[in-house]
């Protein structure tokens, strides 16, 4: 598995934390919780007020800090202090993002929701290994076989990538049922690639094609929201973004969105503009134009 990244871009503090949330232990979700309410609380206080105000110990403090990866509570107060400071200077910004219309109206609720969606894409690589991104791209460039695997909400994201690449002259395999997902995986080999795309990282049928796959001797590409997650912990490349949207009763796909991004990102690095992706998709135009003629003639 590709190491995360210990200090998260300009902002992406919360995702980062969010990304890492679900691995630590009780005590060490107190902490990391505080810093997620409440950054600029975390940001002004000493290890003393951190263990009266979460009830733990510095020992607690520690672990906490080692586990969301910063080397102590000083870089910790430090990267909090840094994306406080940028957060002040994004407020403009936001601002002129905000909702138009009456409240209430349709024009309301519409801006409203890509207002929304706008402010919270902008923090979603906090948790984006860079490093990784490139290792996945390489890898599906050089893959001679490719598989793309992914259940329930994933699915459709995942489904989007591989028309995308084939519309690029990339062959690749998408299948909808979990047997033929499994099967596929089992018969990879080194050199081949596997995309497992769960935003929790936990979907058993998908986490089975992965660790088929793996067990193959085939790369695994692993995109999903949290950093240690049994997804993470068996691919080779884990791109990791969105965790900071993972809410079922959420009206907004934020997640679904930032994975559709992702992945699209991981679609031009891996294609870009050579002439082979050119040519390819010159004659995927010709095909579907003309059955589209063809078809209403």
């Amino acid at each position: 598995m590709t190491p995360q990244s210990s200090e998260p871009p300009l902002g992406g503090s919360r995702a980062h934390i969010k990304s890492i949330f679900p691995s630590l232990v009780p005590s060490e979700q107190r902490v990391a919780q505080l810093c997620i309410d409440s950054p600029e609380t975390v940001a002004r206080m000493s290890v003393a007020d951190l263990v009266a105000e979460t009830g733990t110990s510095p020992a607690t403090i520690v672990r906490a800090c080692k586990g969301l990866g910063f080397a102590g509570f000083q870089h910790l107060r430090q990267v909090l202090l840094r994306d406080l400071g940028a957060a002040a200077r994004d407020s403009a910004e936001q601002d002129s993002l905000a909702a138009r219309g009456e409240p209430g109206s349709s024009e309301h609720l519409v801006s409203g929701i890509f207002s929304r969606a706008a402010q919270d894409i902008r923090g979603a690589l906090g948790s984006l290994d860079f490093t990784a991104f490139d290792g996945a791209a390489a890898a599906i460039r050089r893959a001679r076989r490719l598989l793309i695997v992914a259940n329930g909400a994933s699915l459709s994201p995942a489904k989007s990538l591989a028309l995308r690449f084939l519309a690029a002259g990339v062959v690749c395999e998408a299948p909808g049922d979990i047997a033929t997902q499994h099967i596929s995986a089992k018969l990879l080999r080194p050199g081949d690639v596997c995309i497992a795309v769960s935003d929790s990282g936990m979907n058993s049928f998908t986490l089975g094609s992965a660790r088929l796959a793996a067990d193959s001797g085939a790369t695994v590409i692993g995109v999903t929201s949290y950093a240690k997650s049994a997804l993470a912990e068996v691919s080779t490349h884990t791109l990791m973004a969105g965790a900071e949207f993972h809410a079922w009763n959420d009206e907004l796909p934020i997640g679904n969105i930032v994975q559709m991004l992702i992945l699209s990102a991981l679609h031009a690095a891996v294609t870009g503009n050579s002439p082979e992706v050119v040519e390819a998709r010159s004659a995927v135009f010709e095909e579907v134009l003309h059955s589209i003629v063809e078809d209403n003639q």
